[in-house]
């Protein structure tokens, strides 16, 4: 896509945790190996509660335990579908600490990235990139972009 074309968005405004939950639901029924969920927005934006809720759904198990991987910077988790890893870049300085987290082998299944900007050029170019910015309460607004056709069925 040439660089002055903008890519076409879905603006979604999840008024509580349920219906932030219910979109990282739908998200992992429609992800698939190679792709990449980016999460973007401040903190207690809810990007690790949508990161949870994904790798539930996907997982087929509404109970499994999903730490966040703040200090461990990555967990890996084994679902139905494949492999899928949950990254947390806050604390990296830049992408070339990611080799030694596995990041290619991780591109092999489904990952899931908070702080997505500590990638520059490792980003993927077909990732969903979802922004989450925090309104009153729970209500978050959600900007997403990205997989193709895959995006307006993320819609409710």
């Amino acid at each position: 896509m040439p660089d002055d074309v903008v890519p076409p968005s879905l603006m979604l405004s999840l008024p509580s945790l349920e219906a932030t939950e219910a979109l990282a639901a739908r998200a992992a029924a429609l992800a698939r190996p190679g792709d990449a969920l980016l999460l973007e927005g401040p903190l207690g934006a809810g990007k690790s509660a949508f990161a949870r809720a994904f790798l539930r759904a996907a997982a087929g198990d509404p109970a499994l335990e999903v730490p966040s991987p703040s200090f461990t910077l990555v967990q890996a988790y084994e679902l139905p579908g494949g492999t899928a890893h949950h990254f947390d870049l806050y604390r990296l300085s830049g992408p070339d600490e990611l080799v030694e987290l596995g990041w290619d082998e991780a591109r092999d299944g489904i990952v899931i990235v908070e702080w997505p900007q500590r990638l520059e050029h490792l980003t993927p170019p077909d990732a969903l990139c979802l922004r989450l910015e925090p309104g009153e309460g729970d209500l978050r607004q959600a900007t997403l972009t990205g997989w193709g056709d895959r995006l307006a069925r993320l819609r409710p």
